[in-house]
């Protein structure tokens, strides 16, 4: 319930932006206000960023929103509109079985007015932006308004209300007050008192379409209230007693199913109705439209119903054009969103505050961040002013894409213009600064909220779990669980896999299984993203064996694996398979199991108690030493047989998958079985995997015109899935001998800023890179520094090589890309020494570099070299062999 806050409450009392003078939007921030965001962020800006510090502390001057024209055209928007109102908050536990429903009971509800069960900032917008209620202008009779008086003050249990409606029922005036009635109780969350008073009216009615009016409001009212089950059971007794086959109840019904983002069983409805000779109308095809876009069905299959109605003649309006809007906001299909968007504008159809935030999420999953900026600062010229739900999408947007400084600077512009903070916001910002790892502002933020009175929800202590988890802050993680419990909100599926992942990635296995047997004691069912986490630790740990039966597993369950799913079994394919985890000690057999995949057979164990075995092998660290002699041709064929798979279950592979195979080339001794990999992938993304079998090969030249469309592309993605990308392609060359190649890669990297701030004329940063590109780039750099001592300039008096502690390695001191490194100015000659206050830092000063730069064998030993430079023969005439294979 929704609390006025305090005139003090800001988000720093110490922060200069929030005292401004906009008394004309002072807003309340509204503590239930519903969050859609996912909070899977990646990448992020350190803490200590100037630019950062910069957006966040600014003057009290109107704070510039990014533009895609640079700062001094910034869009500026206008005084926002005012805050959404009160959303949900928890209702009465399910019910029984309808009709007869013994076991109701008659909880206090706090609802509000307006409530929900489908909780997204979109759905609040929809809900809150000067949309009347349904019961507003709603006929009725004044009997109908005193007797819901009555069964409020009176009706606590279910003998008081049977006694109110008892003693109005000669007074009510037929469907027309009942129906007020079942929206007044369902506006205040009272489910059980919509259930009793249809069943109450529904018997004393006798004219079927007045039954079917009754039975359509209390499957709306229901189904907005999250009551699914109840709206079918009501549904169904309705079609059972012949009154209940109309537009108007199967419309409700695939309402209803919608708000339970349950899209398979409303247009499993959509169908029956049809095949119940009823013709679907606007408000049909609205609720069934607008269900694809909650239940994350595909574009191609919301298209073919709005194909339909098209022929049907049936002419779309607003609502539906915001129902396709949120279809390709869920699916990131934002070219679709903008011609829809404009189609609008073509056939004269106004635009809402619905459309433009929808539109704008839209263009934010899909990384059109500038467009979103531009669309954003054309609605005050349409009359339609940003409002909270507006800039909470921009910011999430900014966030997601790693851009934090402009998320922030967003949030600063949003304060100037008056708009409070609500609970999407505040919860934004934790994931903003949990993954910038600046956690002071973090607990401020916290602290804030306490003292505004907006209340955290699960999505709040979702992203401080989240936040703490990737920072390695596990003990916090521990403690902010602990705090969600003794605060009563419930642990969703997300806090659970959260957990999981987090304490798995840890090595906290027994934390992880604890997690598990809360998750199972809350009756939650688990996900691909839980089953992937799990999965990916035991590969990790080298329980290739355990983590493939897995995958049998949740496939069994009907759960389809997903990219990542899929990466992780990938990438231990290439790292561990070991005589260990040898199935069953038949090589020839691996292929034969990524084949199982699609198989749903029954499992002889329990999937339970198999996921709690894994939990304690991971425990037990029962994976044991790898084996590293047993890397060959079978683990190339078992990435092979999983590539082709996830091509059939047509699952797009992504980068993050290149990276892996990458990687698995890079661990292969044979440099024939790394081509013929490359060779055979290429029948699937020749752009891609064509790109870096040419530069394995030595075709350098022919090649790399492609290969630099290629990295233009990766430059649109996050810094660490751009890093993660170079760092595999450099490694592999630099394995196999094509050194050269691998030097030219990780310069088009430099030049593209893929690694921020990594070359200087003194210092050289090598902690983000991994050995092969690190080995390349020192290279590059050292060559650079004699063009300048041959120029006649002086060095500086000291350069600096800097590994970290290596990506490769946690352990302090230990790193295998300082190793690597060492190895490298080593065999080289170069006169760098391991700093004594830093064993990650190289240095020597520039006057000993200068000389041995001069010195007449070290440009030999500075150019890199390809070991091959035309196409090897070798391997080619195997590529049947691979073809033939049954995966």
């Amino acid at each position: 319930m929704a609390s006025s806050t305090p005139p003090h409450c800001s988000l720093a009392a110490s922060k200069p932006y929030q005292n401004h003078p906009y008394p004309q939007n002072n807003q309340r921030p509204n503590p239930n206000h519903p969050n859609h965001h996912h909070h899977h962020h990646r990448g992020g800006r350190g803490g200590n960023n100037p630019k950062l510090a910069a957006a966040h502390k600014v003057a009290l001057a109107k704070p510039p929103l990014p533009s895609p024209h640079g700062p001094s055209n910034a869009a500026s928007a206008t005084a926002a509109a005012a805050a959404t109102a009160a959303a949900t908050a928890t209702v009465a536990a399910e019910d029984p079985g309808f009709p007869s429903l013994p076991a109701l009971n008659a909880p206090k509800s706090d609802l509000g007015p307006q409530f929900s069960g489908r909780r997204s900032t979109r759905f609040v917008s929809k809900m809150h932006l000067g949309r009347p209620k349904n019961s507003v202008g709603a006929p009725h009779t004044s009997v109908a308004d005193e007797a819901l008086q009555h069964a409020v003050r009176y009706g606590k249990d279910e003998k008081g209300f049977e006694n109110v409606l008892l003693t109005f029922q000669s007074k009510l005036c037929g469907a027309d007050d009942y129906t007020f009635l079942l929206r007044e109780f369902g506006n205040r969350g009272e489910h059980w008192k919509v259930v009793r008073c249809f069943e109450f009216a529904v018997r004393r009615e006798r004219r079927k379409n007045e039954q079917g009016k009754l039975a359509s409001s209390a499957i709306s009212v229901l189904g907005r209230l999250g009551k699914v089950d109840l709206a079918r059971s009501v549904f169904d007794t309705a079609l059972r007693e012949g009154y209940g086959n109309t537009v108007y109840a199967y419309s409700a019904l695939i309402s209803a199913y919608g708000r339970s983002a349950n899209s398979r069983e409303a247009i499993k409805a959509f169908e029956t109705m049809k095949n119940s000779g009823l013709k679907p109308n606007l408000v049909t095809f609205n609720a069934v439209i607008d269900a694809c876009g909650k239940g994350g069905v595909e574009l191609d299959k919301v298209l073919r119903i709005f194909d339909e109605m098209l022929k049907n003649g049936v002419q779309p309006d607003r609502i539906t054009y915001n129902s396709l809007l949120a279809v390709c906001s869920r699916g990131g299909y934002w070219e679709a969103a903008k011609n829809w968007f404009y189609e609008m504008v073509d056939k004269g159809i106004d635009q809402d505050i619905v459309t433009y935030n929808t539109f704008l999420d839209a263009l934010c999953k899909g990384g059109q961040l500038d467009s979103a900026i531009e669309i954003m600062s054309q609605m005050p010229a349409k009359n339609i002013l940003p409002n909270v739900v507006t800039y909470s999408t921009m910011v999430d947007g900014y966030a997601k894409a790693g851009r934090s400084d402009e998320a922030l600077s967003i949030f600063n512009n949003m304060r100037f213009l008056g708009i409070e903070l609500d609970r999407v916001s505040y919860n934004t910002l934790l994931t903003i600064y949990s993954k910038l790892g600046d956690f002071q502002e973090v607990v401020d933020i916290c602290k804030e909220m306490d003292d505004c009175r907006v209340v955290k929800d699960v999505v709040t202590y979702n992203a401080l779990l989240g936040g703490y988890g990737k920072q390695g802050k596990y003990d916090d993680m521990t403690r902010v669980y602990k705090e969600m419990k003794a605060a009563q909100v419930c642990p969703n599926l997300l806090t659970y896999s959260t957990l999981i992942d987090m304490y798995s990635k840890a090595g906290l296995y027994r934390e992880a299984m604890d997690a598990f047997k809360g998750l199972k004691q809350a009756r939650l069912q688990p996900d691909v993203v839980l089953y992937s986490a799990l999965i990916d630790a035991l590969c990790k740990n080298g329980l290739v064996e355990s983590a493939v039966s897995l995958l049998h597993e949740m496939t069994r369950e009907g759960i389809s694996p997903n990219v990542v799913t899929y990466n992780s079994i990938i990438d231990a394919f290439g790292r561990y398979m070991s005589a260990e985890a040898d199935f069953g000690g038949n090589r020839s057999s691996c292929p034969m199991l990524i084949e199982d995949l699609a198989e749903k057979k029954t499992a002889d164990v329990e999937g339970d108690s198999r996921i709690m075995k894994y939990f304690g092998q991971l425990a037990s660290e029962r994976g044991g030493p790898l084996k590293k002699d047993s890397r060959g041709r079978q683990e190339i064929l078992c990435i092979l047989g999983v590539f082709k798979k996830m091509h059939e279950l047509e699952i797009k592979p992504n980068v993050v998958t290149f990276s892996a195979i990458l990687n698995a080339c890079s661990r292969c001794n044979s440099f024939e079985d790394a081509s013929m990999l490359l060779e055979e992938l290429r029948m699937f993304d020749n752009q891609l995997y064509g790109v870096a079998h040419g530069l394995l090969m030595g075709h350098r030249e022919t090649v790399w015109v492609q290969a630099q469309s290629l990295f233009d592309e990766v430059r649109q993605m996050d810094p660490a899935t751009a890093s993660a990308f170079y760092n595999a392609l450099t490694d592999m060359l630099w394995h196999f001998g094509q050194r050269r190649g691998a030097q030219l890669v990780v310069l088009e990297g430099k030049r593209r800023q893929v690694w921020d701030n990594v070359w200087s004329d003194s210092c050289l940063d090598l902690h983000l890179m991994s050995s092969g590109a690190a080995r390349a780039m020192v290279h590059a750099w050292l060559l650079n520094i004699r063009s300048i001592v041959y120029e006649g300039h002086e060095l500086p008096k000291l350069l600096s090589i800097l590994t970290g502690w290596g990506k490769h390695s946690k352990v302090v001191g230990d790193g295998a890309l300082r190793r690597a490194i060492e190895g490298l100015l080593t065999g080289m000659g170069a006169p760098f020494r391991l700093a004594k206050c830093n064993i990650g830092r190289f240095i020597s000063t520039g006057s000993v570099v200068a000389a041995w730069l001069r010195e007449s064998g070290t440009l030999k030993v500075l150019v890199l070299q390809d070991d091959r430079n035309h196409h090897a023969s070798g391997g080619i005439h195997k590529i049947s062999e691979l073809q033939t294979l049954s995966l």
